[in-house]
């Protein structure tokens, strides 16, 4: 392309209308905060430091140490579940294609790519409970998504996803 030529590549091209336009990225919920963890935390262990006290007034100074177990392991719980808290899901639908990002909570990832026109979405519902599944099929690949999420947010998730599908089929924009 010179500088007179005021139309763009066909490269150019291609590639604006190739751009993504549905990205999702799924997170499991946590109801409690850091600073409700600190919180809890710390009623937790004045309450187990209080009755270890008793305890140990009373000359049973062994209970003294496994309410001090009680606070170890309680946190130690709960470290776990924070970290298990830094996984997610990455979705990004374009025209030619379906990329999703898979990231547990070590960092170890796994990618799946999937062209839209060949895959299907494939919906669980159980009358009860809502959408139990959501997994996309192609190639003679399954991939779930978003099993880590409550049932409204996974019908919201794949209402979302249903419509990006429809709109790659489509042709994009």
């Amino acid at each position: 392309m010179s500088k007179n030529n005021p139309k763009p590549d066909a490269g150019d091209e291609r590639d604006e209308r190739d751009r993504p336009f549905f990205t999702a990225v799924l997170t499991p919920y946590r109801s409690l905060g850091p600073n409700g963890f600190l919180i809890l935390m710390g009623c937790f262990g004045l309450v187990c430091f209080v009755s270890g006290l008793v305890f140990l007034r009373l000359g049973a100074w062994p209970v003294f140490g496994f309410f001090g177990l009680d606070v170890v392991l309680l946190w130690f719980a709960f470290r776990m579940n924070y970290r298990s808290a830094r996984a997610f899901e990455e979705i990004v639908v374009s025209r030619s294609e379906i990329a999703i990002r898979k990231v547990g909570p070590g960092g170890h990832h796994q990618e799946y790519r999937f062209n839209p026109v060949w895959v299907r979405l494939k919906i669980e519902r159980i009358e009860d409970e809502g959408v139990v599944r959501v997994s996309l099929t192609g190639r003679g690949e399954t991939v779930d998504l978003g099993n880590f999420l409550n049932p409204d947010d996974r019908a919201s998730f794949a209402g979302a996803i249903t419509n990006a599908l429809s709109v790659a089929k489509a042709g994009g924009i």
